[in-house]
């Protein structure tokens, strides 16, 4: 008990050290003092000692909170273990059994695409060839023409420097004759 007091013992006994004067003068067991004095204990641990009280609500809180958890965490264990077992069962076969099925003909569907994106990249290959030595003859062809081009261009101009030196001459031989004439006709 708490309260300050002395505790008693259960026989009635003062506590080791507490003396006998309190045992004699509380009187004997059955009398009315160490009845009250009882009664007094009882209404004060009751009153003011809530310890008891909170230990079992304690308890009986802590019970309940582990049995709901525990039931709780068996539903979604066993739901879990449903779960495992129908995937185990029924889904995995059914997707194995699929995917095998299903794989086989995807890989004859790759086989021929890579075949097929084979015969492409060949025959782009094959026309690249083709095109890049027609080019490359078209080049030369380009070559051989500008070089015709350029000799042609090179002998007319020869032609005509050749044709202006004339016509230069004849000029001047012109105008020779021309400052003769007026040559003469300044005389008069």
């Amino acid at each position: 008990m708490s309260g300050g007091g002395t505790e008693t013992s259960a026989g009635g006994e003062a506590a080791p050290g507490g003396g006998d004067k309190k045992k004699e003068s509380l009187g004997t067991a059955g009398s009315p003092a160490h009845l009250i004095i009882k009664d007094l204990g009882e209404i004060h641990s009751r009153l003011l000692d809530h310890r008891p009280v909170i230990q079992g609500e304690t308890r009986y809180f802590v019970k309940e909170f582990e049995e709901k958890r525990g039931l709780r965490e068996m539903r979604v264990l066993e739901n879990l273990k449903n779960v495992i077992h129908e995937t185990n069962e029924h889904t995995l076969p059914k997707c194995r059994e699929i995917m095998q099925d299903n794989l086989s003909q995807v890989l004859q569907r790759l086989q021929a695409a890579s075949d097929s994106v084979c015969r492409l990249q060949q025959r782009e290959q094959e026309r690249k060839k083709i095109l890049n030595d027609h080019l490359i003859a078209s080049e030369k062809q380009h070559i051989i023409q500008w070089e015709d081009f350029m000799k042609e261009q090179h002998s007319k101009q020869a032609e005509v420097d050749e044709e202006h030196r004339k016509a230069m001459e004849r000029l001047k031989e012109q105008y020779a004759e021309m400052e003769k004439d007026l040559a003469k006709f300044s005389t008069f």
